[in-house]
């Protein structure tokens, strides 16, 4: 009877909680179902710059039944350009006795779908296999063929884990600071809201700039994951990461009683945003969901700088965006503790 007694209590309490029940019965369906869209779903469109190559070639990968390939025309001088903009995803330069292929090296798996392509292209043109009659060159842009796992995931990897750990982080400790009653004997004072908010950005915030600081040159200097673009333009995007990741942590806190259920909005808030950041390759309607992402901003500005070596120029729309998203969240903030102060 009273094994039957606690087995009721706590299926009871349980079904009170809407937020924990809906947690363990939706959000495995929400993860599982990202993940059906990673591992199913390849983009299978791609355009190719071609500087000079047999039509016969060109033609067979036109006709490609499995890809979708886009030909362009393209001048030798312009393919750095085209590559780091991403109007093209290669190029061909088969002038010569051998076949120069051009490669951005970005994305591993499109590097190698897009050589086994080209090379398959060739071979049909050709008696012999390809291997011995014709020599293929393969240029990187970014990266090489012998680069680390590491070396390709590792530049937005560094957002990821910013990110995670300052939202769980600094909305635990705000949340602390709601339920011992230090937040609510703020709001009693004479103290502006705006003043709170600040005031709390500011304290969590050196603490993300010192972890920020600390995880970008250690992953750059000790290491050595390759960075060809400013350090100090990776500091920044990784410290606005930090910030943004705070300012949205403590607004979720204020919407979580313990911290159980903070440590609930890990499913619902960051594990679609690493799924849909770029790091995994996606296509299809499904992939617009990333540009509400605060992670694909971050690592998108991550690429442009260390691996492509761009500059300030190459991520004004990602700062922008986590500009006005942060000013967004701290008048959120503001607004709930308005409400909260008339309580």
């Amino acid at each position: 009877m009273r094994i039957k007694a606690i087995t009721k209590r706590i299926i009871l309490q349980m079904f009170h909680d809407k937020r924990t029940l809906a947690l363990i019965l939706f959000a495995p369906i929400l993860v599982l179902t990202l993940i059906y869209f990673i591992l199913n779903s390849e983009n299978k469109e791609y355009t190719i710059g071609i500087i000079q190559a047999p039509e016969g070639v060109v033609q067979t990968l036109q006709d490609q039944t499995d890809y979708t390939i886009n030909i362009k025309e393209i001048a030798p001088d312009a393919i750095e350009n085209a590559l780091n903009e991403e109007t093209i995803d290669a190029a061909i330069d088969a002038s010569s006795d051998s076949v120069t292929l051009y490669l951005l090296g970005v994305d591993s798996s499109v590097s190698s779908r897009i050589q086994q392509l080209v090379k398959r292209a060739f071979e049909q043109q050709v008696q012999a296999p390809a291997s011995h009659s014709m020599h293929f060159e393969i240029h990187y842009e970014v990266g090489d063929a012998t680069s680390s796992l590491f070396d390709k995931f590792g530049t937005q990897l560094i957002g990821i884990i910013v990110y995670f750990f300052v939202f769980l982080i600094a909305g635990i400790q705000f949340l602390s600071e709601r339920t011992s009653g230090t937040l609510e004997k703020l709001l009693s004072t004479p103290m502006r809201r705006y003043e709170i908010i600040m005031g709390y950005l500011a304290g969590f915030g050196i603490i993300a700039i010192l972890q920020s600081s600390l995880i970008t040159f250690f992953v750059v200097y000790v290491l050595g994951l390759p960075s060809h673009g400013n350090i100090w333009l990776v500091l920044l995007i990784t410290l606005l990461t930090a910030i943004h990741a705070l300012s949205l942590g403590i607004l979720l806190s204020t919407i979580a009683n313990s911290e159980f259920q903070m440590v609930q909005f890990i499913p619902i808030i960051i594990l679609p945003q690493i799924f849909l950041c770029g790091l995994f390759q996606i296509s299809g309607l499904f992939s617009k969901f990333g540009y509400i992402m605060p992670l694909h901003y971050t690592s998108h500005a991550m690429i442009e700088v260390m691996m492509k070596g761009n500059g300030l120029s190459s991520i004004k729309f990602d700062l922008l965006y986590f500009t006005v998203s942060l000013l967004f969240f701290i008048w959120l903030n503001m607004q709930l503790l308005k409400k909260q102060r008339k309580l």
